[in-house]
């Protein structure tokens, strides 16, 4: 197996060295990543302006651009043989619910499927994030079960609490919940006396009982969420085409 391994912390996260570490005794691995932390980049595409890749002493590429760029450079152009899996990951902190329309982690898995490649985003979800081990060993046990009983057209969001290994439940097949909407932007000024603004917190949970991947973390359980590339809601289609009709008349 080839596996190209990205993530949306920079090309230095620990993370990102255990999850390496590990797919080493799997197969090949190539890792392309952002020269920096990219959190909340989502699906952006630098067009702007070129792309450099540069290689640290460990053979890890890193790039002055978004997760997607790292992945989508990598596949179209970059390396010389596809890879047969796109890993994105460990994420520090959790990507449940409304997270993955942000998250640069989910972006790089979704870029890879997009581009033809099963794909998967592993997130730590909690507020340790000192212990990547427990983490990386299912990482492990569901790369491993998908190498030997592939699935068509997979992207998973895969969600580990961040807690000892043994207190782990259960896994967990879930959908994505929801939040409330984000907490108000947060005012200041700059030393030059502007008026600045940062983003606010996330929202709260909202929709986020048994079934949702906020539910299976709360009990201690992996969340595993299948993703699709496609966003049409096809449930209005019908109604939309009323709505149009009347709006042609």
């Amino acid at each position: 197996m080839h596996f190209l391994l990205s993530n949306d912390d920079g090309y230095q996260s620990p993370g990102l060295s255990a999850l390496a570490d590990m797919l080493a005794d799997l197969g090949t691995v190539t890792v392309v990543a952002p020269d920096r932390d990219r959190s909340g980049a989502s699906n952006s595409l630098t067009l702007d302006a070129p792309l450099h890749v540069k290689q640290d002493s460990r053979g890890f590429y890193y790039v002055n651009g978004t997760p997607t760029d790292c992945v989508h450079l990598a596949i179209t152009g970059m390396l010389d043989h596809e890879p047969d899996m796109v890993i994105s990951g460990i994420n520090t902190g959790a990507n449940l619910g409304d997270d993955v329309l942000y998250s640069g982690t989910v972006a790089a898995a979704m870029e890879g499927r997009f581009l033809g490649c099963p794909a998967i985003a592993f997130s730590l979800a909690g507020e340790r994030q000192a212990d990547y081990k427990p983490a990386v060993t299912v990482a492990r046990k569901i790369i491993e079960s998908l190498m030997q009983k592939p699935l068509d057209d997979v992207l998973l969001n895969v969600n580990i609490p961040d807690i000892d290994l043994e207190l782990i439940k259960d896994y967990s097949v879930t959908r994505l919940g929801n939040r409330h909407k984000s907490e108000p932007a947060l005012q200041a000024f700059d030393p030059r006396g502007r008026k600045v603004y940062w983003v606010g917190p996330v929202g709260s949970e909202q929709d986020a009982g048994e079934g949702t991947d906020f539910h299976a973390i709360r009990s201690g359980k992996v969340s595993i969420t299948p993703l699709q590339i496609d966003l049409t809601r096809h449930q209005t289609l019908k109604t939309l085409s009323s709505w149009l009709e009347g709006l042609e008349k």
